[in-house]
């Protein structure tokens, strides 16, 4: 066999065992730079909303990402319970319960100030409570509504290196859907009032955004 093929067959089999190691270094700094788990958070927030006659609660547990220290990204899960009256008819009641499985973006022009818009699917189920004494019988519904929450508000202690907070907010739904669990009988957006906890994880003293 020739020289130069004893060298290139050499080079084939040697080459991949030089640079892997390299590889696997400049995967891992890649990997390092694109995601950091010192980035995830985790936390929750209650609802409390008051209207014409409508009570609102509700809580709403999430899980994020901050991808830089202007911008978080997270999904959440959303229970609420929402009672009116008045509904149709004077002395009328409608129970809610609403699971809303949903994602938000916060922006932080401020360290201490956002914007936020949350967006959530709700699958809703509906108990009708006639007015007594009228004949009327009670009625149960399944709906679903898509809904916007746009708003902003207010976050404590959320640094460089710190994404451990609590924030409070108002947001209104700005899509209305007929059946969406934001609006009162007369199709008005009921301000949404949240108040919470975001809680950083893997995080240390030292990280940076």
């Amino acid at each position: 066999m020739k020289k130069p093929a004893v060298f290139a067959l050499i080079a084939l089999f040697v080459l991949p065992l030089i640079w892997s190691p390299v590889m696997a270094q400049d995967d891992e700094e890649t990997e390092k730079k694109f995601f950091k788990k010192e980035n995830l958070f985790t936390g929750g927030n209650l609802n409390l909303a008051f209207g014409n006659q409508v009570t609102v609660l509700g809580a709403n547990p999430h899980f994020g990402y901050s991808i830089n220290k202007y911008l978080d990204v997270a999904v959440s899960l959303g229970f609420t319970y929402i009672s009116q009256r008045d509904f149709q008819y004077l002395d009328d009641r409608v129970r809610q319960t609403v699971i809303s499985p949903g994602a938000f973006v916060r922006v932080f022009p401020v360290k201490f100030l956002f914007a936020q818009a949350h967006f959530e699917h709700n699958i809703i189920k509906l108990n009708y409570i006639p007015p007594p004494n009228t004949g009327l019988l009670r009625e149960k519904y399944k709906e679903s509504a898509p809904s916007l929450l746009v708003g902003g508000g207010y976050a404590t202690g959320r640094d460089n290196g710190n994404n451990t907070y609590f924030y409070f907010s108002v947001m209104w739904d700005v899509l209305k859907d007929e059946n969406s669990p934001y609006t009162d009988n007369l199709n008005r957006a009921i301000p949404q009032i949240r108040a919470g906890f975001n809680i950083g994880l893997f995080q240390g003293r030292r990280n940076q955004f």
